[in-house]
């Protein structure tokens, strides 16, 4: 299988550099690319010739969300690597989070574990997904601060399946997940069963129109994906909540948090809790009025 390397150029402030490199990375996750290394000038990212449409990768940068951001590329056939082989020597660190949700690789564990801690085991090759991002670890803590118990959870944009499976193992009954790269799904889906955790998971390919279909109602509706798709999807998220149904949203900028609040409010949602880790942010709403529906799921112990 040939991978193209391209080399993000990205010219912007020294203090700005490597929170536009993580955006960088997370817009051209969604356009395909599996692997990301830092570089002198940027970023260098990795994706199957076959994957590779450079108008879609542009559009995807178009709006960046920081301002006074230049950002060039160019693509070349990139120099034979197994990939797997690569993940396999190198994996992750484990990640904590408050002390009672530990992320690992199955191998790298921490030296003294959390007690009472959930376990979630994360097989992938990008580090977007494993927890080592600001974003993901935000949307864990807000998962941490819910009563999963019982609740059917819909995780949009799932990469590695992560915040499902976390609310999985926090007690939740249920939980959907899509993701519109073909990958990301079936690593969704391995991790799950790695997890034991097949069961009660559905990984589906595809992108918010999904939704649409969904007879469904979800009580946690999560995504973790860049502001421009959340602002263009979130109506379609809300259309599946149901009654006092939580909305966890990130993967932006603490500066970007007024125009993700104006478009919840057309929605009838408010904004319940803020987290920020660094210039990154998290938001939970809730509906400002419930509704009624014959197709809401109860908690099982409803």
């Amino acid at each position: 299988m040939k991978y193209l390397e391209v080399v993000f150029t990205i010219q912007t402030e020294p203090a700005l550099r490597q929170d536009a490199a993580d955006l960088v990375a997370a817009l051209a996750g969604e356009a395909g690319f599996e692997s990301f290394e830092d570089s002198d000038t940027g970023l260098k990212g990795y994706i199957q010739e076959q994957l590779y449409c450079q108008e879609s990768l542009q559009e995807l940068l178009s709006d960046f969300p920081i301002p006074h951001v230049i950002i060039d590329f160019q693509a070349h056939e990139a120099e034979y690597r197994d990939w797997n082989e690569q993940w396999e020597q190198e994996g992750f660190e484990p990640i904590i989070v408050d002390n009672r949700c530990v992320i690992h690789d199955g191998r790298h564990l921490p030296s003294t574990m959390p007690e009472g801690a959930i376990q979630v085991e994360i097989d992938a090759r990008l580090a977007f997904g494993t927890g080592t991002h600001e974003t993901t670890r935000m949307m864990v803590r807000q998962l941490l601060q819910l009563p999963l118990a019982g609740c059917q959870v819909l995780d949009c944009g799932c990469g590695t399946g992560i915040l499902a499976l976390a609310a999985l193992r926090l007690g939740a009954a249920r939980a959907v997940g899509y993701d519109i790269d073909e990958w990301s799904a079936d690593n969704a889906r391995h991790n799950a069963i790695i997890n034991g955790l097949e069961d009660k998971m559905t990984v589906l390919l595809g992108d918010a129109s999904l939704l649409q279909q969904m007879d469904s109602r979800f009580q946690v509706v999560m995504a973790n994906i860049n502001r421009n798709i959340l602002l263009s999807d979130m109506s379609s998220f809300a259309s599946v909540m149901a009654p006092h149904a939580t909305l966890l949203l990130s993967g932006f900028y603490e500066t970007d948090i007024p125009l993700l609040a104006a478009k919840a409010h057309e929605l009838g949602l408010r904004m319940t809790t803020t987290l920020t880790d660094g210039d990154w942010a998290s938001v939970a709403m809730a509906r400002t009025v419930a509704e009624k529906s014959p197709k809401m799921l109860h908690r099982d112990d409803d």
